[in-house]
C-alpha cells in the first residue's frame, strides 16, 4: 500500500488576487498516486498561504470518499468541506499522447503484455503496483503524469532496463505494457521480488560483506562497461533477491547514459558510500541534503557507530570501501567517456496527437488562437481523441471490499 506521506503532491497555490490578502480566492491542484488522478482544492489564502502545501492534508481527509466525478472540492477556512463539483471545467488533467508501439522501434523486440491482462495485487509506491499475470508476480512501473520530464525518464528506463544485457544483480526486465485500444506503450513490467528494500528490510537482516562486494562491482559494470550512471543509489533502491541471496539493483528512472542526463552530485561512487553509510549506522541525515551539496568526505572521514546487524566487523567494510573509493579516484569516478558496451536508442518520438489543432482564445480582431502540442486532457476529448483513463477507486475501499466477501 502506499505510504501516506508519498500517496498527494501539489503543484502550488493558484491566487486570484494578491497572495498576502488572507481573502483571496486560491486553488490547488493535488495529485492522489492511489486513485491516479487530479482534484482541485479550493479556499482562500488563510488556509492555503505559499509555499506550504496545506492542501495535501487537507484532501487527505475527503479522498477516499469522493466520488470518481468529482473534480473538485472547496473548504472553509478550517479545512471543513463546503462543496464538490463535477464540472469537466474543473479539470485541469494533462492529456498524454502516449506512443503507439509501432513507431517505437527501439522496443519492438520487446515481449508485451496489454493492460487488461494485469490483475493488480498490491499499490507499492507511487507509479509502481505489484500485479500478476499467469500465475507470475511483477512489479508494474507506469507514468499517468503528462509533465514532459517524466514522460523522457519512463522513456529512457523502458529502453534501458530492456537493453542491459542480463546481470545477477540488476533487476530482471520483463515486458512492455500497452492500453488496449491502440497498443499505446503505458509502462512496463520488471520480475517482483519479495522481501522489501534494504530501506524497509535493514532492521530485520544482518547485512553481508558480500553485499558490498557485489554493489561496487555492478557500479564498476554500469559505469566504466556501459557507460550508465544510475545516480540514485540508495537503500530504497536495493533489494535482496531470496532465490539467490545477491543484491539487486533497480529504479533505473534517473538513469544517465553517457553525458545524457548526467547530474552534478550524483555519482555512483558517491552514492555507494552514503548507502552503506545510512545501512550501518541507521543515520539518514544525509538523504535529506540535496545531492549537489552533499560529498562522500562528509562521512568517510567520520567514525561510524554500527546500528545494524553485520557479517563482518564495520573495519572490514570501511577499509574495503576506502580502497575502492580511491581506485576509482582517478579519472572514473562518473563513467567512462568511450565505453565498449554503449547502449543506444532514439529520442522519445513526437506523440502524433499533438499535430492536432485546437482553439486556445481569441485575437483582437476576434478570430481563434489555432496551436498545436500540449493540451489538457479536456481539450484532446473535444477533439474527439483518444484519451487513456488511469483513475481507480482507493485502494482501502477495493480491500475493504475483499475483507467482507
Amino acid at each position: 500500500m502506499i505510504e501516506p506521506h508519498e500517496r498527494f503532491f501539489s503543484e502550488g497555490q493558484g491566487y486570484f488576487g494578491p497572495s498576502e490578502s488572507p481573502a483571496t480566492e486560491t486553488h490547488c491542484n493535488v495529485w492522489d498516486w492511489d486513485q491516479l488522478r487530479w482534484i482541485k482544492v479550493k479556499g482562500t489564502a488563510k488556509l492555503f498561504p505559499p509555499g506550504e502545501d496545506v492542501e495535501t492534508s487537507v484532501l487527505a481527509q475527503f479522498a477516499d470518499y469522493l466520488s470518481p466525478e468529482v473534480r473538485s472540492i472547496t473548504v472553509n477556512d478550517d479545512g471543513l468541506l463546503t462543496g464538490v463539483s463535477t464540472d469537466p471545467e474543473e479539470d485541469d488533467t494533462l492529456f498524454i499522447g502516449y506512443i503507439p508501439l509501432s513507431l517505437c522501434q527501439s522496443l519492438t523486440d520487446c515481449p508485451t503484455i496489454y493492460f487488461s491482462q494485469l490483475q493488480e495485487l498490491d499499490r507499492l509506491g507511487p507509479g509502481v503496483d505489484l500485479s500478476s499475470y499467469d500465475g507470475h508476480r511483477v512489479a508494474f512501473k507506469f507514468n499517468p503524469l503528462g509533465m514532459p520530464r517524466r514522460l523522457q525518464m519512463s522513456w529512457k528506463e523502458m529502453n534501458l532496463l530492456s537493453k542491459l544485457p542480463p546481470h545477477p544483480n540488476i533487476i530482471p526486465f520483463d515486458r512492455i505494457v500497452l492500453e488496449d485500444v491502440e497498443s499505446r506503450v503505458i509502462g512496463f513490467t520488471t520480475k517482483y521480488i519479495p522481501g522489501g528494500t534494504l530501506a524497509e528490510a535493514k532492521p530485520k537482516r544482518p547485512f553481508r560483506f558480500e553485499w558490498l562486494r557485489q554493489l561496487t562491482q555492478l557500479v564498476d559494470f554500469l559505469n566504466l562497461d556501459m557507460g550508465i550512471v544510475h545516480q540514485d543509489i540508495a537503500p530504497r533502491n536495493l533489494l535482496v533477491d531470496p532465490e539467490t541471496d545477491k543484491i539487486i539493483l533497480f529504479d533505473f528512472d534517473w538513469a544517465a547514459n553517457g553525458q545524457d542526463g548526467l547530474m552534478d552530485g550524483r555519482d555512483d561512487v558517491s552514492g555507494v558510500v552514503f548507502t552503506l553509510y545510512e545501512i550501518i549506522t541507521n543515520d539518514t541525515y544525509f538523504t535529506s541534503i540535496p545531492h549537489w551539496e552533499r560529498n562522500k568526505d562528509m562521512v568517510q572521514t567520520t567514525e561510524w557507530t554500527c546500528h545494524c546487524e553485520l557479517d563482518s566487523d564495520v573495519s572490514r567494510f570501511r577499509e574495503f570501501l576506502n580502497e575502492w573509493v580511491a581506485s576509482r579516484a582517478d579519472g572514473a569516478t562518473e563513467q567512462d567517456p568511450n565505453p565498449p558496451k554503449r547502449l543506444t536508442w532514439p529520442d522519445l518520438p513526437t506523440p502524433p496527437d499533438y499535430n492536432v489543432p485546437f482553439e486556445l482564445g481569441m485575437t483582437e480582431e476576434g478570430e481563434p488562437v489555432w496551436r498545436t502540442g500540449v493540451r489538457s486532457r479536456r481539450i484532446a476529448l473535444e477533439k474527439g481523441q483518444y484519451c487513456f483513463r488511469w483513475e481507480r477507486p482507493p485502494q482501502r475501499r477495493l480491500k475493504k471490499a475483499e475483507n467482507s466477501m
